[in-house]
């Protein structure tokens, strides 16, 4: 029994590690923003449709009713991985996850919109927390600053994707998280079609290996070892051990990129990380 927990924890370190390469291959890849998101919900979902098939899995609706909120969840996700990749090319990798991992939190504030629950004061506290954080985060407030407009698409980025967790998690908790995440890229891959006729095939073809790494590693591997982990750990624990993403792809950022973070980046970074462990951690009592 211990070994099987060793070898999960393991596998969550794991797709914890893969989903952080995010930042660095954001940052790195020269490609049009969404053209880089349609090729990362594009190649996963082809991986996550024959990763279904070959586990049996139930691709199709169980009602029709269940259409709307899988499009608008798979709208959210398109506008959660592009705000994300702007965040990344506008600041660095560091201040882009950071700012994202605000989510958390966000969810937090939320979340008494989507249930019956009212809003806990400690959620106000750690908001203001993230606030504090992000504010340290920002060289100066300059609406023209390129680091400020990065922290606020990160923030909203994060917004969108708490806005598309809480979605789904109200209505279509029934379907299979692997299943899920096949049916939105197949979504955000339609959505960003338009974005091919604009392509320039030369420069797609010098990127197409970090392109397969992002779709296929980072994406439908390290979301589905982050699903598949959820069976064996509580959502909190996944959350706590998920927090060390923006460590992993500052650390990715410093020996690919040679980004060297500032002291307002591990001030605020430690600040925003340290609502992360305290809200997983109130929550699990």
């Amino acid at each position: 029994m211990k070994n099987q927990h060793t070898n999960h924890l393991l596998l969550l370190g794991l797709a914890t590690l893969f989903i952080s390469t995010s930042g660095v291959l954001g940052k790195h890849i020269n490609l049009p923003t969404p053209l880089i998101i349609w090729f990362r919900s594009a190649l996963a979902a082809l991986f996550l449709v024959v990763f279904c098939k070959f586990k049996k899995l139930k691709v199709t609706l169980n009602s029709k009713k269940d259409l709307p909120t899988i499009i608008l969840g798979g709208i959210l996700l398109g506008v959660h991985w592009v705000s994300y990749f702007f965040a990344l090319k506008l600041s660095n990798v560091a201040v882009g996850m950071l700012s994202m991992f605000t989510f958390p939190v966000i969810t937090a504030l939320l979340e008494p919109l989507f249930t019956k629950s009212k809003l806990n004061p400690i959620h106000i506290l750690l908001g203001l927390m993230v606030l504090l954080g992000i504010y340290i985060l920002a060289p100066e407030i300059n609406f023209e600053s390129s680091y400020l407009k990065g922290i606020l698409l990160g923030v909203f980025s994060a917004f969108s994707y708490a806005l598309r967790n809480l979605i789904l998690k109200q209505h279509v908790s029934k379907y299979n998280g692997t299943v899920l995440m096949m049916q939105q890229c197949v979504i955000v891959a339609i959505l960003l079609i338009p974005v091919l006729f604009s392509a320039n095939i030369e420069q797609i073809q010098t990127q197409l290996p970090f392109l397969l790494i992002l779709g296929l590693i980072t994406t439908a591997l390290g979301h589905s070892l982050f699903i598949s982990s959820l069976k064996h750990f509580s959502v909190s624990t996944a959350s706590i051990i998920g927090s060390a993403q923006p460590i992993f792809g500052i650390i990715m950022a410093y020996f690919f990129l040679n980004e060297i973070p500032t002291l307002n980046t591990f001030i605020g970074g430690a600040l925003i990380l340290a609502t992360v462990v305290i809200e997983s951690v109130r929550s699990r009592k």
